[in-house]
């Protein structure tokens, strides 16, 4: 603490606006702290908490000595906790309901295993379920070929919900705590004067029309009035124009499954399945709002978004757009499963795995296929292309709103090239002989990003500020 004397300590707690730096506030967690890396971490949240708790209240009662009326609906105090001041968070008794803070909770509240975890447990239920009624390794006669269109043979229904989507919700319920524990508290707690920044939540509602869209396409479109087009109104006319699968099975093999067991089991299945992309975009959302927050807290202090620094040294927009990338990643890989079983549905080949084969068999001269297509309707081909659209739009503010591509043009440029070798795989999907090997490859750079998204090959490069650790 070398430079700081004894006036300057005690100007910190006077009754004024001046506050504490960022740099001597981790200066201080490091005395509490005794310079272990957790505890520091640990009281440095506090310290800034705590000061931004005091800052507000002190223009709380400037502003408004005598308040009247009814009481805000809600109102920060400051509580002493082992002799630092801690905020203590006391509600409005009156219960509203509000779709935004409701969604929002359903990431940040509880176990961070929670929402993941459910999501791979309905998964596996509805698995164990198709082995119930018998569709879950069935196939039918097309063109002198046993067709395969068991439920488990199905990668938008098994590698999606039980791989990627618990994955992807896993990593927003990290970067979500990370930013409401963590990040927002060292920006948060800098800002003096008039304090026009937005809490957290304020930002998370504002955002209240577009979670009731949200919610509304989701549950009656993709999930209510989808399922009635596309599997009610089938099974109970007897006629299909979309491609026969395990849910529309018994209209060619009524002895493996009934028609009564394939309308419960395809309503237990879009049910699921338009929670799980709801909770999907509601990811989106929560991601943006941190971009969003993260920036506009910056702007206010009028500081450069990449010089803020954790605890630990780690840059706090690499962290988030770190974040940010990986979770796109999976949504690309959850957009490309949808649209893949969709070709193979309208193919002629055997199951999913002998059509692929067959594509890298003809690609590399080994054996010539010609593969013809069913023409027939597919709405998982529009669906999957609004599930790409929407995340590619929240990687590009990300990388816009951050400035990456002025302040880090090396990690910018391994970013976007990822994803765009991902969302060229997907378009290019059955358009060329060796299409599956674009998509493979492109599915390695994806997985390997998701580990180590700033391809630092095991050092930290830019994470501790510039330091390699061996």
């Amino acid at each position: 603490m070398a430079g700081i004397d004894l006036r300057t300590v005690q100007l910190w707690f006077q009754d004024n606006e001046r506050g504490i730096s960022a740099e001597n506030i981790r200066w201080l967690a490091r005395v509490f702290g005794c310079d272990d890396p957790v505890a520091t971490a640990d009281w440095q949240i506090a310290l800034s908490a705590a000061l931004a708790a005091q800052r507000r209240q002190r223009r709380r009662k400037r502003d408004d000595p005598e308040p009247r009326g009814d009481p805000p609906a809600e109102e920060t105090l400051v509580a002493p906790v082992d002799d630092v001041p801690v905020p203590v968070i006391i509600k409005d008794q009156r219960k509203k309901f509000r779709l935004a803070r409701l969604s929002e909770g359903l990431f940040s509240r509880g176990s961070p295993l929670d929402l993941p975890a459910s999501a791979f447990a309905g998964a596996v239920a509805l698995g164990f379920l198709s082995f119930i009624i018998g569709v879950h390794n069935a196939s039918y006669a097309h063109e002198g070929i046993e067709k395969q269109v068991g439920y488990l043979w199905a990668p938008n229904w098994t590698v999606l919900f039980m791989v990627f989507l618990p994955l992807f919700l896993g990593l927003v319920v990290e970067a979500l705590l990370h930013w409401k524990r963590e990040g927002r508290q060292l920006l948060d707690a800098q800002i003096v004067g008039d304090g026009t920044a937005k809490s957290w939540m304020q930002n998370v509602e504002a955002s209240s029309l577009t979670f009731w869209a949200l919610f509304l396409i989701c549950s009656v479109f993709a999930g209510l009035i989808q399922w009635v087009g596309v599997r009610l109104g089938p099974l109970l006319s007897g006629q299909n124009d979309y491609a026969t699968d395990w849910g529309s099975l018994t209209l060619i093999r009524p002895e493996v499954v009934s028609v009564t067991e394939s309308i419960a089991f395809t309503a237990l299945t879009y049910l699921y399945m338009s929670v799980c992309f709801y909770a999907l975009f509601v990811g989106l959302i929560l991601l943006y709002t941190i971009i969003y927050d993260c920036a506009k807290l910056a702007d206010s202090l009028n500081v450069d978004v990449g010089a803020v620094r954790s605890a630990d040294g780690r840059v706090l927009t690499r962290i988030i757009i770190g974040a940010v990338f990986r979770c796109s990643i999976l949504v690309i890989l959850i957009a490309t499963t949808m649209k893949l079983q969709s070709l193979y549905l309208t193919s002629d080949a055997e199951n999913i795995i002998v059509w692929m084969l067959a594509d890298i068999h003809s690609f590399m001269n080994i054996a010539s296929v010609e593969e013809s297509y069913i023409d027939v309707s597919m709405p998982n081909h529009f669906s999957s292309m609004v599930v790409l659209l929407a995340t590619c739009f929240v990687f590009i503010y990300g990388i816009v709103r951050f400035r990456l591509l002025s302040t880090d043009s090396i990690l910018a440029g391994k970013m976007v090239f990822v994803v765009s070798i991902l969302c060229a795989a997907y378009f290019l999907m059955g358009a060329f002989v060796g299409w599956v090997v674009l998509l493979g490859v492109s599915t390695l750079i994806g997985i390997c990003a998701i580990f180590d998204p700033e391809f630092s090959l095991g050092k930290e490069r830019g994470l501790r500020g510039g330091r390699s650790v061996s």
